[in-house]
C-alpha cells in the first residue's frame, strides 16, 4: 500500500540481512538454500483492471484456488470486489474469475483456505477510505490543476451514491464467506471479527485460528473456531512491545510449526523499525503469546507455509531495490530464518507484494502476488514457479 495510508484508516473509512535480531540477541542467519525460479508470468485475465492482495491455496484434490480483489480502478477506489480463480494444472493455466462478493463499497484483501473438512473459507474487509479521495476531488473545479476528468468523477459519484450513508457504514467491516460444496455456492458474508490479508490457518487438533486486527475493539486479537469456521470466539490478545502502539501492527499471518508451537508474523510500522516483520509464538495452543520481536527481516507483509519436510517458508513483499518478493526458510520451527531468496526482483516501484505460496505435487513452489509493472496501466496478478534444492 502507499506510504501515506494504513489499513486502519482504510477500514474505518472515515538486500540481504547478515544477522537476525531476536529478543535482543544477535543470531547468525543461515545461508539461503539454493533455489531456482523456473518461470514468472502475469496471470490476470483483465490486465486493464487493477488487481490486488491475493492469496493462493492448494486443495487436497490438487486444485489451486486464488482469491483477490479485482474489478478495480486503482489502489483505492469504490469498485473493488472479491474474485476467485481456479487452476486444475498446478498454476500452468487459470480459469476465468468468478465474483464471490461485490458490495456497494470497496471490497479489498482476500484470503482463502480449505479446512481439514474440505470447507472453503474466503476472508476480506470492506472500506470507505475512497470517500476521502472523492471528497477532495469534488472540491477541485473543472480545468484546474489536479481536477479529475469528468467521466471519472461521475463514475465514482455514481458508485458512491448507489446506497445511503447509513447503508455504506453498515457495509464497512471484516467479513468471511463459507462454502461446503467446493465453491459452487457461498454463504453470505458474516463477521470475521479480525482482518488480515491471508486469513485464518488450520491446526492439527481441528481448530482454526485467525490472528489479525480487531478494529472494533482496538486490539490485536486471535480468534478460534471449533466448528469448521461457522462461528468464532475470542481466544487471546497479542500485546505490543513496550513503547509500541497497536496502530503500528497489522496484516498478520500464522502457521502451526508443531502441535506445541504456533508462529504468527506481523507487519510492523513502528517508527523505530518500520517495515520489519515481527514475530510472536505460542506454546499453549494460542492462549498466550510472546512479546513480538524482530527476526532480522525487512519486508512486509508475510505469508507462512509449512513444507512437507517440516521446514517453514515465509514469503513477503520487498518494497525497495530490488523491488519484488523474497522468501526465507526456517529449519527450526521459526526460531531462526535463512538469508533471503529472491523470488522476483525486477519490480519498478513499491506497489507490489502480498505474496502467498503453495507447495505443488512435485515439491516445487508456486508464489502469487500483485504488482504494478512497467507498461501496465494498472496492477496485475503475477506468479513464480520455483524450487528449493532438496524438495
Amino acid at each position: 500500500m502507499t506510504p501515506s495510508l494504513n489499513r486502519r484508516q482504510m477500514l474505518v473509512g472515515t538486500g540481504a540481512v547478515a544477522c537476525a535480531v531476536l529478543a535482543g540477541d544477535r543470531r547468525l542467519a543461515a545461508a539461503p538454500p539454493k533455489a531456482v525460479v523456473h518461470e514468472t508470468k502475469v496471470i490476470s485475465w483483465e490486465p486493464e483492471l487493477y488487481h490486488g492482495w491475493p492469496t493462493v491455496a492448494r486443495r487436497k484434490s490438487g486444485e489451486l484456488l486464488l482469491a483477490y480483489s479485482g474489478g478495480r480502478e486503482g489502489h483505492i477506489c469504490p469498485f473493488g470486489r472479491v474474485e476467485l480463480m481456479r487452476s486444475h494444472d498446478e498454476g500452468k493455466t487459470w480459469g476465468w474469475p468468478r465474483v464471490v462478493l461485490d458490495t456497494e463499497i470497496d471490497d479489498r484483501d482476500s484470503g482463502v483456505l480449505e479446512t481439514a473438512k474440505g470447507t472453503l473459507l474466503v476472508t476480506t474487509f470492506t472500506s470507505l477510505y475512497y470517500e476521502t479521495l472523492l471528497a477532495a476531488a469534488e472540491k477541485i473545479p473543472a480545468g484546474k490543476p489536479g481536477a479529475w476528468p469528468a467521466d471519472r468523477l461521475q463514475r465514482w459519484q455514481a458508485a458512491h451514491n448507489r446506497v445511503s450513508e447509513a447503508q455504506r457504514k453498515a457495509l464497512s467491516g471484516v467479513w468471511m464467506l463459507r462454502s461446503t460444496d467446493g465453491g459452487l455456492n457461498w454463504s453470505g458474508p458474516y463477521d470475521a471479527h479480525v482482518t488480515s490479508p491471508h486469513g485464518p490457518f488450520q491446526l492439527s487438533d481441528g481448530r482454526l485460528l485467525y490472528a489479525g486486527n480487531d478494529w472494533q475493539r482496538n486490539r490485536l486479537a486471535v480468534y478460534q473456531s471449533s466448528d469448521d469456521g461457522q462461528s468464532w470466539q475470542h481466544l487471546a490478545d497479542i500485546a505490543p512491545r513496550p513503547g509500541d502502539g497497536l496502530g503500528s501492527y497489522y496484516e498478520l499471518h500464522g502457521v502451526e510449526a508443531a502441535p506445541d508451537r504456533l508462529v504468527v508474523q506481523i507487519r510492523n510500522e513502528d517508527k523505530n523499525d518500520t517495515n520489519e516483520t515481527l514475530q510472536t509464538e505460542s506454546s499453549d495452543g494460542g492462549k498466550t503469546w510472546t512479546v513480538p520481536h524482530r527476526i532480522g527481516v525487512w519486508g512486509i507483509p508475510s505469508h507462512l507455509l509449512k513444507l512437507r519436510d517440516g521446514r517453514l517458508l515465509m514469503t513477503y513483499g520487498y518494497r525497495r531495490p530490488p523491488f519484488g518478493n523474497q522468501a526465507r526458510i526456517s529449519s527450526d520451527q521459526g526460531r531462526t530464518w535463512s538469508e533471503p531468496i529472491i523470488v522476483s526482483g525486477d519490480g519498478v516501484e513499491g506497489d507490489l507484494g502480498y505474496p502467498s505460496s503453495v507447495q505443488l505435487s512435485d515439491g516445487s513452489l508456486l508464489s502469487v502476488w500483485y504488482e504494478t509493472m512497467k507498461g501496465s496501466p494498472r496492477a496485475v496478478l503475477r506468479q513464480a514457479h520455483w524450487s528449493l534444492a532438496g524438495t
